[in-house]
């Protein structure tokens, strides 16, 4: 689960297949010794068919979403220099609600949720 750090690229290959590209930030918080830190990852998506055209119409820039797929590494030459990128291609998008303010990116509000700590 992560938050589109770009709108999403529609196009369309060759035989007329919706591809869509998105770019998803991932925050990670987490306790070293006493100290609260926080590391993002980015992950580039790609989205097929259906799904794709719905992620170009619906989704934009900041928005949530939960990504269930596969990694795939593609591998190119460009320049004389080999190249390769690992991406997820996605299976299934869920559209996440939109946050409230002063909400986390889990829903939850206050600072228990902010601290990574289970609210039951």
């Amino acid at each position: 689960m992560g938050n589109l750090t770009r709108d999403p690229e529609l196009r369309y290959n060759p035989n007329g297949t919706p591809v869509a590209n998105l770019s998803i930030a991932v925050n990670r918080k987490y306790k070293q010794g006493e100290e609260l830190k926080e590391e993002v990852s980015f992950f580039d998506i790609v989205v097929f068919g259906k799904q794709a055209e719905n992620c170009g119409q619906y989704l934009g820039k900041g928005q949530s979403v939960l990504v269930d797929g596969r990694l795939q590494q593609r591998r190119w030459e460009s320049e004389g220099q080999k190249r390769s990128k690992v991406e997820v291609v996605a299976e299934n998008i869920t559209f996440m609600p939109k946050r409230q303010p002063g909400q986390d990116e889990m829903g939850g509000s206050g600072p228990a949720a902010n601290e990574g700590d289970v609210p039951f």
